[in-house]
C-alpha cells in the first residue's frame, strides 16, 4: 500500500435518485507514472476524481492518497494530490500571480516557501503575471488551473481532460510539462478523449464503463490486446474481384491493383497472408501495415461491456 500513490478498493457511489455512477471500483495507482483514466462520457470518471478531491462523498469503499486515507486523514489526503477539473473555476479579478498566491495560502504555503514566478514561467504565463485572469485566452487559462493545481508541491496531480478546447501547439507545451512534472517525481492522473495523448503518454490505462472498472493493463499491453491487424497490398496487375483465403478475416478491393486484407495475428502472420496472394496467381509489389492502436482496443472494450 505505501507503493500506491492512489489506491481505491471497492469504491462505490450511487446519487440521490439512485443512479449509480461506480460500481465497486478497485485499482491502484502506481507512484511515478504516468497513469490513464479513460472512458466514454458518463463513465464515472468525474466522480471518481470528486471523490477524491473531497468534493463528493462516497457511498462504499475506500480510497486512500499518497497512504492517507480520505475519511481518516482527510487534511493529509487533500494535501497529496493536485487537481485540475474539466471546468476553468479562478477568480476573474485577480491576476494569475494573486491566483497562485491565494491558491498557495490556502494550502498553508508559506511566503517565502511560495513558487508562483516559477510555475507561471512553466507554464509560459510570465509576461501575464499581473494580468487580470480574464483576459487569458482558453489555452492560457488552462494553464492557469495546472499551475493553480502545484502550488503546494503535490506528489500526485489529476488532470481531468486538460487539453479539452485547447491548440494542438498548448496541448504539446503542456504534455512536456507533464512530462517533466513526472521525470522529477510527480504521479500523473490523465483522464482524456484523446486516445492517441493517452496511448503516446501513459505508462498504464483503466478503463471505466457504465461506473466498472473494465480494463487496468500496462499501455503497451492494452494495445496487444487488438488483435485484428490490417496489411495494404500492392499487386502487379489490375484485378477484377478480390481472391479469398482462410487466412483472411477481410478482403476488400480498394484500387485496381490495391487490397487492403484483414487478419487475426493471432491466428495467422503476415508471411502467410502474402503467401496466400502469391497462390492465387498475383505478384506482390508493395505491403504496408496498418497496427491497431488505442483507439480500437477502447472501442472494442465498451461494446463489450455494454454487451
Amino acid at each position: 500500500m505505501t507503493e500506491a500513490a492512489i489506491a481505491i478498493e471497492h469504491l462505490s457511489k450511487t446519487y440521490a435518485g439512485g443512479k449509480q455512477a461506480l460500481d465497486d471500483v478497485t485499482f491502484v495507482v502506481p507512484r511515478g507514472q504516468i497513469f490513464g483514466l479513460l472512458g466514454p462520457n458518463g463513465a464515472g470518471k468525474s466522480t471518481l476524481i470528486n471523490i477524491l478531491a473531497g468534493l463528493v462523498n462516497k457511498t462504499a469503499g475506500t480510497a486512500s492518497i499518497w497512504g492517507f486515507d480520505i475519511d481518516a486523514h482527510p487534511r493529509n489526503a487533500k494535501a497529496s494530490i493536485g487537481i485540475v477539473n474539466q471546468e476553468i473555476t479562478f477568480d476573474p479579478f485577480f491576476s494569475p500571480a494573486e491566483t497562485l498566491d491565494i491558491a498557495a495560502g490556502l494550502y498553508g504555503v508559506k511566503k517565502a516557501d511560495r513558487r508562483t514566478m516559477e510555475l507561471l514561467r512553466a507554464m509560459a504565463l510570465e509576461d501575464k503575471a499581473h494580468a487580470y485572469a480574464r483576459t487569458l485566452s482558453g489555452g492560457m487559462k488552462r494553464r492557469l488551473m495546472v499551475a493553480k493545481a502545484m502550488v503546494h508541491s503535490p506528489p500526485v496531480l489529476v488532470l481531468d481532460e486538460p487539453t479539452a478546447g485547447v491548440d494542438i501547439e498548448l496541448r504539446q507545451q503542456l504534455w512536456a510539462y507533464v512530462r517533466h512534472l513526472n521525470d522529477q517525481g510527480v504521479t500523473v492522473v490523465l483522464t482524456t478523449h484523446y486516445l492517441e495523448e493517452a496511448e503516446q503518454l501513459c505508462d498504464r490505462i483503466a478503463i471505466i464503463n457504465h461506473g466498472r472498472l473494465i480494463a487496468n493493463e500496462p499501455t503497451r499491453a492494452l494495445v496487444g490486446m487488438a488483435q485484428e491487424k490490417q496489411v495494404i497490398v500492392t499487386v502487379d496487375r489490375d484485378v477484377a474481384a478480390a481472391p479469398s483465403a482462410a487466412c483472411f478475416q477481410k478482403i476488400e478491393l480498394i484500387g485496381d491493383r490495391v487490397l487492403a486484407i484483414t487478419y487475426r495475428k493471432d491466428q495467422v502472420n503476415a508471411g502467410e497472408v502474402l503467401a496466400a496472394i502469391a497462390g492465387s496467381g498475383l505478384g506482390v509489389v508493395d505491403v504496408s501495415t496498418k497496427e491497431a492502436d488505442l483507439e480500437d482496443v477502447f472501442l472494442n472494450l465498451t461494446r463489450a461491456s455494454n454487451g
